[in-house]
């Protein structure tokens, strides 16, 4: 009888150390390695490996860079994928598609705000809940746009916001399934959105 209490605790002790999530960021060889570039239509501007109780997945944040000096790129176009490994090929979970909108001031950038984006079990459930954060910048080098993405059980979940300085121009939505996020997501999106605010003097709210 001690003998199978002390296997199941092992197992125990073993199931509960393959269910830990953890994710680092990707060297530019071991992309290559990988062959990640395959799955992407842009360059790969960072990855990431993430592991939960699901399997192990990558995230590639993916950006067109165009080079307007030796030193210095915009983007038109951004990717943010989510995929795994299966069977010699990539199975992908989900993808993010943006681009630049026709604005006046018209938008020149659009970007992966890397500082704010998550790859957490932000709930506690054993499994990853990524956060994306981007920004677009008008020709003034003014921020536009702010999205903040997060994917509970492979859904997204959007919060849009238009920054300006006059009311009728701003705008700051969550999506309406926004509420059935757990608790505990909804208060560290929260808490990021207040830290874009201070760190970055942005508005982001409605009017």
């Amino acid at each position: 009888m001690k003998k199978y209490f002390l296997f199941l605790l092992f197992s125990y002790s073993l199931l509960s150390f393959s269910q830990k999530t953890e994710s680092y960021k990707l060297t530019k060889s071991e992309i290559k390695e990988r062959e990640l570039d395959q799955v992407s239509d842009f360059p790969i501007y960072k990855a990431f490996e993430c592991s939960d109780k699901a399997g192990v997945y990558n995230l590639l944040l993916c950006e067109n860079q165009k080079n307007i000096t030796k030193k210095d790129t915009l983007n038109t176009k951004i990717q943010a994928i989510y995929t795994m490994s299966d069977h010699g090929g990539f199975l992908e979970k989900w993808r993010i598609n943006d681009l630049l909108e026709i604005t006046e001031p018209k938008e020149t950038n659009i970007w992966f705000w890397t500082k704010y984006c998550s790859t957490k079990d932000l709930d506690g459930d054993g499994y990853i809940d990524p956060v994306i954060v981007y920004g677009t910048r008008n020709e003034n080098n003014e921020i536009r746009r702010v999205k903040i993405i997060t994917v509970y059980k492979n859904k997204k979940y959007a919060i849009r916001a238009v920054e300006c300085v006059l009311d009728y121009c701003r705008s700051f939505k969550k999506d309406a399934n926004w509420n059935s996020l757990p608790p505990k997501i909804k208060t560290y999106v929260d808490n990021l959105t207040a830290k874009l605010r201070k760190e970055q003097d942005l508005i982001l709210h409605d009017g």
